[in-house]
């Protein structure tokens, strides 16, 4: 129950800095896009987040996205911080706004494993 609370908690900041209220259909599209650049979210990440990764350059296996499938996603918040900032550079070749980090946060806060 407590892990739920700090997912909650943490999706809530997160919806606080957007402009608009999170939407999980714009949430996915976000993360399986290209953006104009080599890789999406889903590179990575998979198109099925409750699954395991794998690192698109370097093989390493990345645990589950989805909080689901990982009760460990999203419950730090600088650590949340950190790999937004690191992997929306590589998708984007920029940091993620506020209303795109809201976004994909509640679709993968929807995910079931």
């Amino acid at each position: 129950m407590q892990r739920l609370a700090l997912i909650t908690a943490a999706l809530a900041a997160f919806a606080g800095g957007a402009g608009a209220a999170p939407d999980p259909a714009r949430g996915q599209q976000f993360f399986n896009a290209t953006h104009g650049r080599e890789w999406s979210c889903a590179s990575c990440h998979t198109a099925k987040p409750t699954a395991e990764g794998k690192h698109a350059n370097t093989g390493k296996l990345i645990e589950p996205l989805a909080p689901a499938a990982n009760p460990k996603r999203f419950t730090d918040a600088a650590k949340t911080e950190k790999w937004f900032r690191r992997n929306c550079n590589d998708v984007l070749g920029r940091e993620c706004t506020a209303d795109e980090k809201a976004d994909v946060r509640a679709w993968l806060a929807g995910l079931k494993p």
